[in-house]
């Protein structure tokens, strides 16, 4: 249903994700909204790596309601507001993915909604 497209004729991907996936027709797609990386109980993590875990906590759990998990997700875009959170991102990105390389975009921005916010995902699953 869902599979990796890699090629030759472009440039590899920088780090664990796929230059495309592909979707079988008639395959239920979830588009979740982007995620930050405030708890349950409105509380920010006071480090910028528990911050990352966080959102990420927030997509899979949105995820699983709908009966879906790390390897049903197609395509992730995903924004922090500093250059080192770029290593953070990838390091619990390939933590909290278990393996799976979907497609991905990574912006780093001036800021988000939130100035106290470093982290949003936004994915694309498909079940």
């Amino acid at each position: 249903m869902i599979r990796a497209i890699f090629t030759t004729d472009a440039p590899k991907p920088f780090s664990r994700y796929s230059q495309a996936i592909e979707v079988a027709g008639g395959s239920r797609l979830v588009f979740v909204s982007g995620q930050v990386g405030v708890g349950l109980d409105g509380t920010l993590p006071e480090t910028e790596e528990g911050e990352h875990e966080q959102a990420w906590a927030n997509v899979l759990a949105i995820l699983k309601s709908e009966g879906l998990g790390p390897r049903d997700i197609v395509d992730v875009t995903a924004y922090v507001t500093s250059q080192a959170g770029v290593a953070i991102y990838r390091k619990v990105r390939d933590r909290m993915l278990e393996g799976a390389e979907t497609a991905s975009t990574l912006l780093v921005i001036s800021a988000l909604a939130d100035p106290k916010w470093r982290v949003e995902i936004q994915v694309v699953a498909a079940g």
